[in-house]
């Protein structure tokens, strides 16, 4: 937690990335599902079926979250 923000980023991704149980072998095929992905939610905000959190609640919850451990 001392680190830097940029460089606990970093780490975060670095972990995540390390529970992948096989690494993509198709790079156009990993950013095709994350393009439908992101079009399947800005869908869902247009609709009005999701209208989204603004980021200092979301941020004030995870540090409240994190604090009480």
């Amino acid at each position: 937690m001392t680190l830097p923000v940029k460089e606990r980023a970093d780490v975060a991704a670095e972990l995540l990335a390390s529970l992948d149980e096989e690494p993509a072998e198709n790079a156009a095929e990993v950013e095709a599902a994350w393009a439908h992905e992101i079009e399947r939610r800005a869908r869902r905000v247009m609709n009005g079926e999701s209208v989204g959190e603004p980021w200092e609640d979301v941020r004030a919850r995870v540090v409240q979250r994190l604090t009480e451990r």
